[in-house]
């Protein structure tokens, strides 16, 4: 396992943004059960990228921090940190990044026991990954929605998921992952009572080890205990389990060491061990105690109360179950107070966002008309092309000029004018269906982009359009002048040409409507 002053962010100045991104996948890419070793190199790669500027360096380090918090048990801070990189992936349309983050907003929300929202952010979790993620990244995610679905009933899709997870695990030879898929379902088939398909499973994860070397951790150690427990084989859980307990075995989550105490304090009371499970659930107590395990904490009230019943203590077994009671129900009270906070750090996230996307859509707009502007032209029409050429679909393009529209100006007033300009906008917007859209150029000139229309389509949309310019009711508001425009088109075709040739092709079609007359199109 690499070490935490091995994978220390380099500090050399050449190349060193490329140092840095592999610093971040090294750290990505680390097993679930080192994550440890992730928090300090984590932190520096933060500052480093911070003062280089490099925004998504930060973000991606911020997320692996999360991940940590996660995983310590420290779910607000996690939490809160996942929202905030949630917010600026969104913006930045960072789909790597979204994918990351909503797999852990789904650990967030399952710790705070939110299976409904868990499984929405598991969800997407498995959406936003790119077909070129690596085989592995995708069983990690796949075995969220997984545990996701499990965990709201879904057992059938839960398996689907599983399943596919394990496949690609297999095919990426990521043998801590594929043990952890098994485990996870070898678990679901303890809750649900499948005795034969739990040994079925941890049989698997036997053969794992013996063909690979892989060493159980203690939660997988935890679920064979449990399905050993499923079939009264109370020596095989308390052999399972003491290398656990020697601390001779990683501990790949905050809570599995009191995990395993607990399960080992069933197992010893079930055998008539008592004196034995005592020592094992006041062992359970004191870490819960030490690391804040309030869950597992009011379990461990409820096999105290077991305990007591089974060895005759039957006043003092009554008063633990009121405590496990009481216990659960401020558990409870707890969990609702973080699923408060999650709800209002997504409400501030969501705000945030949309704030962002109203102030870069008007960025994006004319002032006057409310069509989009040239800004936002020259960022979409090159995307929309190169996405044109890939799935070889035409792209056609209008430049729409009104004629003689200074008269209007000088006859009248540029009020008028600018209310001419708002109607031929509003004219544009109706002409500019499905995936069209229209811009305002500048001055009287606008443009229509037509996404998948050949030029013959084109033609015929823009002559409508031209038609319905001239028959507007203009009089009430130009009186006599008329109101007509010229529009020359252009096509490509499969998409295989550039915006600034397209603009010229265009533009020599409209200056051969005007030389023609004018109120007329004319296209390639």
């Amino acid at each position: 396992m690499t070490t935490e002053t091995a994978s220390r962010v380099p500090t050399e100045p050449h190349h060193e943004l490329d140092a840095l991104e592999s610093a971040a996948a090294e750290l990505e890419g680390r097993p679930l059960s080192a994550f440890r070793t992730v928090g300090e190199p984590a932190r520096e790669l933060r500052e480093r990228a911070a003062e280089l500027g490099a925004e998504g360096l930060v973000q991606r380090a911020t997320l692996l921090q999360a991940g940590v918090l996660l995983r310590e048990g420290r779910t607000g801070e996690g939490g809160q940190l996942a929202h905030q990189v949630r917010v600026w992936a969104e913006q930045h349309e960072d789909h790597y990044l979204l994918a990351r983050t909503h797999r852990e907003l789904s650990v967030f929300y399952r710790h705070v026991g939110d299976f409904s929202d868990s499984l929405a952010h598991a969800l997407q979790g498995v959406a936003f990954l790119t077909d070129d993620v690596p085989p592995s990244l995708r069983a990690r995610h796949l075995m969220t929605l997984s545990v996701s679905l499990d965990d709201t009933g879904s057992h059938a899709d839960g398996k689907v998921r599983a399943q596919e997870a394990l496949m690609l695990a297999v095919e990426a030879g990521d043998h801590e992952v594929t043990s952890s898929v098994l485990n996870n379902m070898a678990y679901t088939a303890v809750e649900i009572g499948d005795e034969p398909e739990a040994r079925m499973l941890v049989g698997q994860m036997r053969e794992l080890q013996a063909r690979t070397g892989y060493r159980f951790t203690a939660n997988e150690l935890d679920t064979m205990a449990q399905v050993e427990l499923m079939g009264g084989r109370y020596g095989a859980v308390e052999e399972l389990l003491s290398p656990v307990l020697a601390d001779l075995v990683a501990a790949n989550e905050g809570d599995a060491v009191a995990e395993c105490q607990l399960t080992l304090s069933q197992a010893r009371r079930l055998a008539g061990r008592y004196e034995a499970a005592q020592e094992a659930l006041d062992a359970t107590r004191a870490v819960c105690t030490e690391r804040g395990l309030a869950g597992i904490g009011a379990r461990v009230r409820q096999e105290q109360a077991a305990l007591y019943a089974d060895t005759g203590r039957f006043a003092e077994a009554y008063e633990e179950h009121r405590a496990f009671h009481a216990a659960a129900t401020a558990l409870q009270s707890v969990q609702r107070d973080a699923r408060a906070r999650a709800l209002q750090a997504v409400f501030e996230a969501n705000e945030a966002r949309r704030a962002s996307e109203h102030f870069r859509e008007m960025a994006h707009r004319d002032a006057l008309t409310g069509l989009y502007n040239r800004r936002y032209v020259n960022e979409r029409v090159p995307a929309l092309l190169m996405e044109s050429a890939a799935r070889r679909r035409p792209v056609s393009l209008a430049i729409v000029d009104l004629d003689h529209f200074k008269r209007v100006n000088d006859t009248l007033s540029h009020a008028t004018g600018d209310t001419v300009l708002q109607h031929v906008a509003e004219l544009l917007e109706e002409a500019a269906s499905g995936s069209a859209f229209a811009a305002r150029m500048g001055g009287e000139e606008f443009l229509l982009v037509y996404p998948g229309v050949d030029a013959e389509e084109a033609a015929t949309r823009c002559e409508r359009l031209r038609l319905r310019i001239r028959a507007h009711g203009w009089e009430p508001i130009t009186g006599t002048l008329a109101v007509t425009t010229s529009i020359g088109i252009t096509t490509a075709p499969e998409g295989r040409s550039t915006f600034s040739a397209m603009l010229s092709a265009a533009d020599r079609n409209l200056y051969a409507a005007k030389r023609s007359g004018r109120d007329r199109v004319v296209s390639g």
